[in-house]
């Protein structure tokens, strides 16, 4: 289990405590960015093992997956948290044959039409992001070369690569994660911006240029 994180010491816990129910004894890496609010301490006190990865969330992400030992590595943001049951979906996606796969969303605050659309976007078009709780083989990850050093699309990329390989499995099961963007900038405003982004990326226009289109959460 894989959480990048930079400035989560509210949430990082939680996010911890989740890996280890929905995958009970699994290693949990933290890969921080460089927070300045103790969210390594925190971590580590929740029985992470943390590591200092400042730079991007990809390099981050990089840095961890070569540490981590197991024969799957489930990507998981520090504000969203696992089903019941996960552990045993994600080896049968896998096991099947799967290239990548992730899990449905649910919103914190209940949010059933932004929900289905989600459900739609991955089923349909095989578009996913990291706050859905990408997994792959471990194996796989390596012989794509990982997350691509990029400042933004890390997740969209991978996901686009590995589908390729095996097509993208979408659980059932959805993760539980927080809406915290869409209250903080307006949900009509963050689904313009997304979809603005993924167009451009599309375009080819460098993702270096369009990193500030999509500012931290605060």
């Amino acid at each position: 289990m894989i959480i990048p994180t930079l400035a989560e010491a509210s949430t990082i816990a939680g996010a911890v405590t989740s890996a280890g129910r929905a995958f009970p004894g699994c290693e949990v890496v933290v890969a921080d960015g460089g927070s300045d609010d103790g969210t390594d301490r925190v971590a580590a006190a929740a029985g992470a093992t943390v590591v200092h990865a400042p730079g991007t969330k990809a390099a981050a992400m990089n840095r961890a997956a070569a540490l981590a030992t197991g024969d799957a590595l489930v990507f998981l943001h520090a504000d969203t948290r696992l089903p019941s049951g996960a552990a045993e979906a994600v080896s049968d996606a896998l096991a099947g044959g799967a290239g990548i796969g992730c899990f449905r969303v649910r919103f914190d605050r209940p949010r059933p039409l932004l929900e289905r659309l989600i459900s739609v976007r991955s089923t349909l078009f095989g578009v996913a992001y990291g706050d859905q709780a990408l997994f792959v083989s471990a194996d796989a990850f390596v012989r794509c070369g990982g997350f691509r050093p990029i400042p933004i699309m890390e997740d969209f990329d991978l996901v686009r690569r590995l589908r390729r390989q095996g097509g993208l499995a979408v659980l059932p099961a959805a993760v539980t994660t927080s809406g915290r963007r869409h209250r903080q900038s307006g949900r009509a405003r963050t689904l313009v911006r997304i979809w603005l982004i993924q167009l451009l990326y599309l375009l080819r226009v460098p993702p270096e240029r369009l990193a500030w289109l999509y500012p931290p959460v605060r």
